[in-house]
């Protein structure tokens, strides 16, 4: 039997070899998790904003199809599309417009929603906001009674 002295053998398991290894991954992985997920958040909230521009244009413009008069399209398209700008905090500064060239029965209406979707409260340092815009037309309605 062979004898060896003064020398011991140390057997490392797996654990043993890979010591630290977690930490490293950790260290290493956390700032892209970190990215992946802000970059999740701003495309959340970029689909949120939309979806709310899309129905306020949709409102608005239903609003404005069975307005009383002409003077009166632009509050029933704000009072209409409004609320549902700001259901959430996605969308802020909402603007909208509406262009009627001739506003008789039959004739269509169109309406702009935008609002600006802001980056700079998801995290320090992200870079401002961008706008979001949707146009809706609608038919006024053919058979209502002309207000002079």
């Amino acid at each position: 039997m062979l004898r060896v002295s003064g020398l011991r053998r140390r057997r490392l398991g797996p654990a043993g070899r890979e010591r630290g290894s977690f930490t490293v991954e950790l260290v290493v992985l956390a700032p892209v998790l970190f990215l992946f997920m802000l970059i999740t958040l701003a495309f959340g909230r970029y689909a949120l904003a939309r979806e709310q521009v899309v129905g306020g244009a949709r409102a608005a413009a239903d609003a404005v199809a069975i307005a009383d008069s002409e003077g009166q399209t632009q509050q029933d398209a704000l009072a209409a599309a409004m609320p549902v700008l700001q259901s959430t905090h996605s969308c802020t500064n909402p603007d909208v417009t509406v262009a009627s060239g001739s506003f008789a029965p039959g004739a269509t209406v169109r309406v702009q929603v935008s609002c600006q979707v802001q980056w700079s409260d998801l995290a320090p340092g992200l870079p401002g906001s961008t706008t979001v815009q949707a146009v809706e037309s609608a038919v006024i309605d053919p058979y209502r009674a002309t207000v002079p």
